[in-house]
């Protein structure tokens, strides 16, 4: 009899990868999502059984953990982070959930001025406390970030990787690689209960080398322009990029600029048996949004 898992944010970025690697690996998925739309009917179709929940609401968290054996926990960058964990904590507590499997975030720190990396620490700690079977995963920031809306039409039109991040260093990681790792680890946590686990893609770059892969990988020459944090936030707000959002990128990047992200490790390969894609893969993977002209 496969296990039986839940999967909040189903339908975001590891959400919806760690649907797919779940049910590809034998894992019976039932996928919690706000809302029933296309998104949700494509996770159906996939073969999950689709939920509507909040995590700001206890008794929807609970009922969608009913019957079931671990859980995966994922929060946007948005308000509301401890008080979704401490709802979380408390209907798996309720159901049994043998396994819990969070998403923080590699720069979750009390010290942050980031009130978001404060609160992923938080969150971290009030898991630990709740005496459920923990397994945390830290990433360091997705590739997903260059189709943002902030980021995709600077390299679109002017060819231009742009980020306050001066020398800072990190491995690039892409969410299908995180969601087989997730699924992975719901599928087998026993020898990881307790643990916090770094997650990283195969190459640990600056920008400029950032920038290099991805003018190989398009055919067209990619350059990184480093601006000030006070500058990027000011562009973040004229976008309409929530308050809170812009808040944790003036922290974080100062975390990023101090190293917080720096490192590379192989746990993607040792948690699933394939290497994490690269820069230039993810790229070549998502020609059709970063090259649109020549998809046309």
């Amino acid at each position: 009899m496969s296990r039986k898992v839940l999967i909040t944010g189903a339908t975001g970025d590891t959400g919806r990868a760690a649907v797919q690697e779940a049910i590809k690996i034998g894992l019976s998925v039932r996928a919690m999502v706000h809302s029933l739309d296309d998104r949700s009917k494509a996770l159906e179709a996939l073969g999950a059984e689709v939920v509507v929940g909040d995590l700001q609401e206890i008794d929807t968290i609970r009922q969608a953990m009913e019957g079931l054996d671990a859980a995966y926990l994922v929060y946007p960058i948005k308000p509301g982070l401890i008080a979704a964990t401490v709802n979380f904590a408390q209907a798996a507590k309720e159901a049994g959930i043998s396994t819990v499997v969070n998403l923080s975030q590699r720069s979750a720190n009390r010290h942050s001025k980031s009130h978001s990396c404060r609160d992923s620490f938080i969150a971290e700690e009030v898991l630990n406390w709740s005496g459920l079977s923990v397994i945390h995963l830290r990433p360091t920031y997705f590739l997903e970030w260059l189709l943002y809306p902030w980021q995709l039409p600077l390299i679109v039109n002017e060819g231009i990787l742009r980020l306050p991040v001066g020398k800072g260093r990190h491995a690039p990681i892409a969410a299908a690689d995180q969601g087989r790792a997730i699924a992975a680890i719901l599928k087998h946590p026993e020898r990881l209960i307790g643990q916090t686990i770094p997650l990283s893609g195969p190459v640990e770059m600056d920008h400029e080398q950032m920038a290099a892969e991805l003018t190989e990988a398009l055919g067209r020459k990619i350059v990184f322009e480093d601006v000030s944090i006070d500058e990027y936030c000011k562009s973040l707000e004229s976008m309409g990029v929530p308050p809170y959002v812009i808040q944790h990128f003036g922290g974080a990047m100062e975390d990023y600029q101090h190293g917080v992200m720096s490192g590379v490790d192989n746990n993607i390969e040792k948690l699933t048996g394939q290497k994490p894609m690269s820069v230039g893969e993810f790229a070549h993977l998502h020609s059709a949004q970063l090259n649109p002209k020549e998809a046309k």
